[in-house]
């Protein structure tokens, strides 16, 4: 086995997936896994719109549905999932200890935008807890929320659990209650038009296998 492994996957996937890779290439010599990260509703319509890539892994099922919907995936398998959480600078100017403070006047928040599985997860969690949070902005990905807050441009963001393990001291994490929280499930799929198929089968079978499983629950992702 051996070429270019082209992977498609949600930017919360990025520390885990990139570690996977290396341990794939590693497992493979003659392989180089190339990603791209991004939003994962945007990462669907690239692919459907002829984006050359072997593996798709989404943040939601709703997205991975449209990519199987056009015909250009088959068979996902969901992997993982993972649950939100408030990330706030760790001087905590907002002081923003609970989700209602979210709400409170003044008080400047980042979102993911609502087609975004964190946008639509975040407002999942908004609608169990009856809170109207009006966000300063809305972000393209769960990336560039953490970013705001790590840069103190605003005073809390929605962002996934496992965000807030990878940032590490650079923000402070605000659990949101499990009665109130919501989560995402995580499906991946080998592309219909994969230009590296069995290459694309071996790296699914890695992160769906006990090495991918453990990489993942070490990230802060629970099991589907």
């Amino acid at each position: 086995m051996r070429g270019t492994v082209g992977v498609f996957a949600a930017a919360s996937l990025q520390a885990t997936f990139t570690e996977l890779g290396a341990d794939f290439e590693g497992a493979h010599p003659g392989t180089k896994v190339v990603f791209s990260f991004g939003p994962s509703s945007g990462l669907a319509s690239s692919i459907v719109n002829g984006a050359p890539a072997d593996v798709f892994a989404a943040a939601s099922p709703t997205t991975m549905d449209t990519v199987v919907s056009a015909g250009a995936a088959v068979g996902p398998t969901t992997f993982a999932q993972n649950a939100m959480e408030i990330a706030v600078p760790p001087a905590d100017p907002g002081q923003v200890t609970t989700l209602a403070d979210l709400a409170r006047p003044g008080v400047k928040v980042a979102l993911c935008q609502a087609q975004v599985p964190c946008g639509a997860t975040a407002a999942a969690v908004f609608a169990k807890a009856q809170l109207a949070v009006q966000p300063v902005t809305e972000e393209v990905d769960v990336k560039s929320v953490l970013a705001k807050v790590q840069l103190g441009e605003v005073d809390a963001g929605v962002v996934y659990v496992t965000d807030v393990r990878a940032a590490g001291a650079k923000v402070r994490g605000v659990p949101i209650p499990a009665d109130v929280n919501a989560s995402t499930a995580y499906p991946i799929a080998v592309l219909s038009k994969a230009p590296n198929p069995v290459a694309a089968r071996a790296f699914r079978e890695l992160v769906l296998s006990v090495e991918g499983t453990k990489a993942l629950q070490q990230a802060g992702f629970s099991a589907p």
